[in-house]
């Protein structure tokens, strides 16, 4: 008995002893299995950055440019990783890249709603305190993610609204742009094209759907999300999505992952997409087949389509969709992976144009 004992306490002290030497490698993963100790060499995969540009039907004209926008923006994001920024840093450095590209529906480029104004919505989560900023049917905000972001860092609040986002945006420092310069001829043509009586609602859609995101873990396991959108074209005046809600258009929890979310706002609210997503990920769904799971939900539930990029604290990810499209992007270990069509993942080296 005497031995047995001393053999268990010799077997505990070198269990205790790889398990410190992982959280100091962060490479070594330790466990139990019955009566021997084995240790297994994982490779890092740490820090990584997924960014998607929304999900929808994208031309074959604008197919390049919102693949390329993805591509530079994941490498940006993946630049400040890489440099030591946070992963609320890089998420918010990546969906800035996308704002400030017309090809996407948010900043610059940004859909109109029936007045032919641009009203947008941004969201960002940070998974270590639960810390989130969103504002919502804010105009003349070249960058709203970033405001996104002063709202979770200033204010008590998580999500200002219209008029009020803009006061406080003003308060901050920000400076308001002119309305005409956050809108493309791209964007006036789909509105002009949608208020005529014999339009199809549908094929209006078509070509400028969906919200971009990014969703990041840093070097120290925090994970985090963010999301900005134009909206859906020819909304009403007013109209708030998904994007700025939480569980709807993002979630980050250090326990689980982060989520970033796109497609028909209205159809990911009454499922709550991004949450959902992470419950099933708690149940033990790697982050693919929680990634389908959800979608798979929302299509037979309400019949709402979109995509997703999810991403688990130790690096895996995914990027998913059940519409036609949706461009995305990954940095990872160097890598740079990206895809449009279902079951496309392009790799290239990080430091290589795409």
């Amino acid at each position: 008995m005497w031995i047995q004992s001393t053999e268990k306490h010799h077997r505990r002290r070198r269990v205790r002893r790889c398990v410190v030497l992982l959280k100091k490698q962060k490479k070594r993963r330790v466990y139990w299995s019955q009566s021997s100790l084995v240790t297994e060499w994982v490779i890092d995969m740490l820090p990584v950055v997924v960014v998607h540009g929304g999900a929808g039907h994208i031309p074959k004209e604008r197919s390049e440019n919102s693949t390329s926008g993805v591509c530079a923006a994941a490498r940006a994001g993946y630049v400040v990783l890489k440099r030591g920024g946070s992963s609320m840093d890089a998420v918010v450095e990546a969906v800035t890249q996308l704002e400030n590209n017309p090809a996407f529906n948010a900043g610059c480029g940004s859909v109109l709603n029936v007045k032919g104004e641009v009203e947008m919505d941004a969201f960002v989560m940070e998974g270590k305190t639960l810390a989130t900023g969103a504002v919502s049917a804010v105009r003349n905000i070249a960058n709203p993610i970033q405001l996104a972001r002063l709202v979770m860092d200033k204010t008590s609040h998580t999500c200002l609204t219209a008029e009020g986002a803009n006061q406080f945006a003003r308060s901050m420092g920000v400076p308001e742009v002119p309305m005409e310069s956050l809108i493309t001829e791209y964007s006036r043509m789909r509105w002009r094209k949608n208020l005529a009586p014999e339009a199809n609602p549908v094929e209006c859609q078509m070509g400028k759907m969906g919200t971009v995101g990014a969703v990041a873990v840093d070097s120290e396991g925090v994970v985090a999300c963010a999301t900005s959108t134009g909206g859906i074209l020819n909304k009403m005046e007013g109209r708030v999505g998904d994007t700025p809600c939480i569980g709807c258009g993002g979630f980050a929890d250090n326990s689980s992952g982060a989520v970033s979310t796109t497609g028909h706002g209205e159809a990911i609210m009454k499922v709550v997409l991004a949450r959902l997503i992470l419950f099933y990920m708690e149940q033990g769904q790697s982050a693919e087949a929680a990634s389908d799971s959800a979608l798979a939900y929302m299509k037979s539930k309400v019949g709402g389509l979109g995509g997703v990029v999810t991403v688990d604290p130790q690096g895996n990810w995914a990027a998913r969709f059940s519409s036609l499209q949706m461009a995305w992007a990954a940095g990872q270990k160097d890598t740079l992976h990206y895809g449009l069509y279902a079951g496309e993942n392009f790799t290239q080296s990080i430091d290589e144009p795409h």
